[in-house]
């Protein structure tokens, strides 16, 4: 092995899911076609090299149980009515973002709008083919870090529009308290932080926090 060849990365770590099936309300049939469904999804993902981590019912306990194995992708696997398993997705979702492909036969827009504003990153109706999985997947991925970088740029710019109106705020209260011009106030503002090696939003915010404390 060359020296300068970078070590491969780990194979991806994969949660599936899988609409709770009630045999009371399943006939033989139905439950024949959900276990070749979860059979398809389990030799797609070990011959595509992925490490199937567990394969879990979509019900109630599903977000805590991926809280605890913490995998790099979700697969939900709801063969008729997507909108069942939503709930559980949204929960999932709320303590760490993941890309999540959800495979389905339910083509109602409403399901599919639905899916999209709970997060799920791919949403394939009658898909559901091992061959097919690592190109979904794949791109499953690309667009859930676009995403992530769409939303990490846009709490930067909030957070640089909040910083700078506290900034704002704490140079106007020392331009009214010492007099000085507002160039002044600034870098008054930009010494004491670089002498207290803290962040100027940092140092604004304690000035203002102290100066609502004194009334």
């Amino acid at each position: 092995m060359n020296r300068n060849t970078p070590p491969a990365a780990p194979p991806l770590r994969i949660v599936v899911a899988t609409t709770v099936a009630d045999p009371h309300q399943y006939d033989a049939a139905a439950l024949a076609e959900q276990s070749r469904r979860a059979n398809t999804l389990r030799i797609g993902l070990l011959e595509a090299g992925y490490d199937l981590v567990a394969s879990l019912p979509a019900d109630m306990y599903l977000p805590e149980r991926i809280a605890q194995l913490q995998p790099d992708l979700i697969i939900i696997d709801a063969d008729s009515d997507a909108r069942d398993v939503l709930e559980h997705v949204v929960v999932s979702s709320q303590h760490g973002r993941r890309p999540i492909v959800l495979f389905t036969d339910d083509a109602a827009p409403a399901s599919m709008d639905a899916a999209m504003a709970a997060g799920v990153s791919a949403y394939i109706v009658a898909g559901l083919q091992a061959e097919r999985l690592e190109p979904v997947l794949n791109v499953a991925l690309a667009r859930f870090r676009q995403e992530e970088k769409i939303r990490g740029e846009l709490a930067d710019a909030r957070q640089g529009l909040a910083d700078r109106k506290v900034i704002e705020r704490a140079k106007g209260m020392l331009m009214r308290h010492h007099g000085i011009a507002e160039d002044a106030a600034y870098q008054r503002l930009r010494s004491m932080a670089m002498n207290k090696k803290m962040k100027l939003a940092e140092l604004a915010q304690r000035i203002l926090d102290v100066e609502d404390l004194l009334g």
